[in-house]
């Protein structure tokens, strides 16, 4: 495997392995936003969950630990716009990440492309200064195919991890927003 790897980048155009760079590190980057957005959304779920069920119980007051809380210590009562500035509020701390990602899943496919550009461009360069064989041309093409590879791959994670992270967001401010309907029905 290593073999294969030293011929790899022995061939290719330094720009194309730029580009396999940077698409590594975009990789890491989504992989790390994902993970931390996650974990972080799962667990404030879970405790708009349990508020969401003391409110449905028969709760008057919020729990401290929820986020509509944070709106209500100055006073007790909640209001209308308040609760609109409180969801507001959710959804802007929910979403965080979620542009990285669309950003990352949207220009990978065209980083990846550039590096196959450049990379069949300097084979056409080979060709026309030997001359070319059916190898030369299929080793070419092939090395330079990976770029685009690479591109979609690390796409298709950016953008599957948006979307679930984009539900999740979706979950977290449904919840906030159920509790704070029925603080309102209850007329507090």
């Amino acid at each position: 495997m290593f073999h294969t790897f030293a011929e790899f980048y022995d061939k290719s155009h330094p720009v194309t392995l730029f580009v396999l760079l940077v698409l590594s590190l975009y990789f890491l980057a989504v992989n790390w936003v994902f993970f931390y957005r996650l974990f972080s959304l799962n667990q404030w779920i879970a405790a708009e969950n349990q508020s969401l069920e003391s409110v449905l119980l028969g709760a008057y007051k919020i729990p401290d630990f929820a986020y509509l809380s944070h709106f209500t210590k100055s006073s007790p009562k909640l209001s209308t716009s308040l609760f609109d500035m409180a969801t507001y509020s959710a959804t802007k701390e929910a979403t965080k990440g979620l542009v990285i990602l669309s950003v990352i899943a949207s220009t990978t496919p065209f980083i990846g492309l550039f590096g196959t550009v450049v990379s069949i461009l300097s084979t056409f360069d080979h060709i026309g200064q030997a001359s070319g064989t059916m190898n030369v041309i299929a080793s070419g093409v092939s090395d330079a195919l990976v770029a685009t590879a690479s591109g979609i791959f690390v796409a298709i994670f950016a953008y599957t991890y948006h979307q679930i992270l984009k539900r999740k967001a979706f979950e977290l401010t449904g919840l906030i927003r159920m509790q704070g309907d029925a603080l309102l029905s209850k007329d507090l």
